[in-house]
């Protein structure tokens, strides 16, 4: 049996309690200079990502952030580009150092699926060099046919 349940939080959404922490898609609750710390200098996809570019990206994005629950301090991060109909973007998860090993950043995934689950996305996707194991217990799988999409921009 899992230590996470669902509960309610005081603004009707659905949060997901892990151990300590409560996991909010609460917009209001984020720390963007935590954030933006922790992915502009520890993050190898988002090293030396500017302030201004990071706030741009919370503001345009569907987050979410895991508070430590005596302190309410932020302990990780998880933003979602969406359409709310038919795709999402699942990017910058991150887990502070401190927080990581606990089963948090599964946590922060499943809350991120199960809050994305009744719009009847086809399709949530993200990019990861290191984390498959956590993705593959959410559910996610590698690309089928990885041949038939594209990119354009930067690897």
């Amino acid at each position: 049996m899992s230590d996470s349940t669902i509960t309610n939080s005081a603004t009707a959404e659905p949060a997901l309690t892990h151990g300590i922490y409560d996991i909010s898609a609460d917009a209001g609750r984020i720390d963007a200079e935590r954030v933006h710390h922790w992915l502009s200098t520890d993050a190898y996809w988002a090293m030396g990502r500017p302030r201004e570019k990071q706030d741009r990206a919370i503001e345009g994005s569907l987050n979410f952030g895991a508070y430590h629950r005596e302190t309410g301090e932020i302990a990780a991060y998880a933003r979602v580009v969406t359409d709310y109909a038919t795709f999402a973007w699942l990017c910058d998860v991150y887990v502070d150092r401190p927080a990581r090993g606990t089963g948090l950043g599964t946590a922060l995934v499943t809350a991120v699926r199960d809050h994305l689950a009744p719009y009847g996305l086809r399709r949530i996707l993200l990019a990861t060099a290191d984390a498959h194991g956590v993705y593959e217990k959410v559910g996610f799988t590698p690309l089928q046919i990885p041949d038939k999409w594209m990119v354009l921009g930067q690897p």
